[in-house]
């Protein structure tokens, strides 16, 4: 086995194709423009999170799975390089190869390599995380070699040149209309008459897709799953293509990043009634496959996996952060969060968009990467990410722990102050005594000689424009509230009562 898992001493390597070049705030600032993205994108994924809800609630022992995928995954991490062992051993004696690439360069060099070998140009794919994020079709594409999506959605997005915005369904933004007009645009034996019916567009591309699964000798795949205690590889899938991708082609190859590890066949159970509800919202999944190394005369007769580190290695040598490997890629988190639903997953600029994408991404490359530091500021901490996971990631105390590890990289960098370096030592110095904050909020009604006519003040100098640019802000009150308060509650005087006359003492 590789010697390079889990040993922090070694150089963190570059991850392909996972990020590009603009920051978060660009990028979204731009799609929030973007109206009709908006309406696809909340469409989606309320239609989604509904289903979700629905079935999720015809589980009394919900909660229960969800604690034992997380500690099942929490015991994976702390003995991921014996259970790598013990997978290569076993898939190995079933007449399966293992490659073990460090980043995407080798990945990528590996899979084309074996493509080589068999003399094919051409090879289809089934939807896979691990080789997007390595960039494995563009690479092919440099090779010579064409590599065709299988998956519908993977397929929209790659005839239209575009690229996946959601870990789930990465056609997610775009709307059925959108879809016909690629459709009649990039396949040539399609219907000139073709509507925007879904069942007539499903139709469209098995048509087109069946050529190439009876044609093709070469498939490419990811992997869900991967069983320590027989060799076993799974894929959860719900349109059929990939069992095509699985059976028919003489050789599979298999990138899978090294977390996908559970221990035992048992573990498997309780992962299959996980994920189905999280992703897709239903109650089983529809085709789930499972292959262990080669069977003579059924199925591919050369089977490879690549076991993929490409920062995961990183990832776990991080104490509070190590716990975002357990993810299961079901993307509930996506569907749920409030900014990848306005701002959609091409603005995080990561194979891993949404809250997940906000946390994996910065772990895995480093938190110093200028397309990184700015993506766990992504989030308004709702907590919804959390709820949502079915193997409880915290991934709101993740995004601090990585804003803070931001923070100290940045500490010591700067020779000029910022103005929100100068706003947070003013907050400070104010917000550190109650007199400070008593004597400006008694200067606070000057502000009503900033408001004109209009009452209102429309426009702020500096970052604090950003606040004004969609808002406007109401003349302060003519007084502050501790002013109202210590008029209203202000203590009457006693008068002192006369002393009793000698008479009236008697009386007593």
């Amino acid at each position: 086995m590789s010697t390079f898992l889990g040993m922090p001493s070694l150089p963190v390597y570059g991850t392909g194709n996972l990020h590009a070049s603009e920051s978060f705030p660009k990028a979204a600032h731009r799609e929030l423009g973007n109206a009709q993205l908006r309406v696809n994108l909340g469409h989606a994924t309320h239609t989604i999170r509904d289903k979700r809800i629905q079935v999720i609630s015809e589980l009394p022992d919900w909660e229960h799975l969800r604690d034992t995928g997380s500690a099942i995954k929490e015991a994976v991490m702390a003995r991921l390089p014996e259970l790598l062992e013990q997978f290569e051993e076993n898939f190995t004696s079933r007449g399966g190869v293992i490659h073990w690439a460090r980043d995407a360069g080798e990945a990528n060099a590996i899979v084309a390599g074996l493509i080589r070998e068999t003399g094919e140009t051409e090879v289809v794919k089934i939807k896979s995380m691990a080789t997007q994020e390595i960039g494995l079709n563009e690479y092919l594409e440099g090779q010579g070699i064409s590599a065709f999506e299988t998956d519908l959605a993977e397929l929209i997005v790659q005839l239209d040149h575009d690229k996946p915005s959601h870990i789930l369904v990465p056609a997610i933004h775009k709307n059925r209309t959108e879809i016909r007009d690629i459709f009649l645009r990039e396949m040539p034996s399609v219907d000139p008459k073709l509507t925007d019916d879904p069942a007539v567009l499903a139709a469209a591309a098995r048509a087109h897709l069946r050529r190439k699964f009876l044609t093709a000798r070469v498939a490419v795949s990811g992997a869900n799953f991967a069983l320590a205690d027989s060799g076993t590889l799974a894929v959860v899938e719900s349109e059929g293509n990939g069992r095509m991708c699985l059976t028919l082609p003489e050789t599979l190859i298999t990138v899978m990043g090294v977390e996908k590890l559970l221990p035992t066949w048992q573990d498997l159970e309780v992962f299959m009634q996980l994920l189905p509800p999280s992703s897709t919202g239903e109650r089983m999944n529809p085709y789930t496959s499972l292959w262990t190394g080669v069977t003579e005369g059924d199925g591919p007769q050369t089977v490879h996996l690549v076991l993929l580190d490409n920062g995961r290695s990183a990832a776990l040598a991080d104490e509070m952060g190590r716990s975002a490997l357990h993810c299961i890629r079901c993307s509930a988190c996506m569907n749920v969060c409030p900014v990848y639903e306005r701002t959609g997953g091409h603005a995080y600029g990561s194979t891993y968009p949404g809250p997940i994408g906000a946390i994996l991404s910065p772990l895995m490359t480093g938190i110093q990467a200028e397309e990184n530091n700015s993506l766990p500021y992504a989030s308004s901490l709702c907590g919804a990410c959390y709820d949502a996971c079915p193997v409880k990631i915290n991934i709101p105390d993740i995004l601090v722990h990585l804003r803070s590890l931001d923070v100290d990289s940045k500490r010591g960098k700067k020779k000029i102050p910022t103005q929100m370096d100068a706003g947070m030592k003013a907050a400070s110095w104010a917000l550190s005594s109650g007199k400070r904050l008593g004597l400006l909020e008694k200067g606070l009604p000057l502000g009503r000689l900033a408001t004109g006519p209009a009452k209102k003040i429309t426009k702020l100098p500096g970052i604090a424009a950003g606040w004004t640019q969609s808002r406007d802000i109401p003349a302060p009150p003519p007084q502050s509230f501790r002013t109202w308060w210590a008029k209203e509650h202000r203590r009457p005087k006693i008068d002192a009562a006369p002393a009793p006359s000698p008479e009236k003492e008697d009386q007593r």
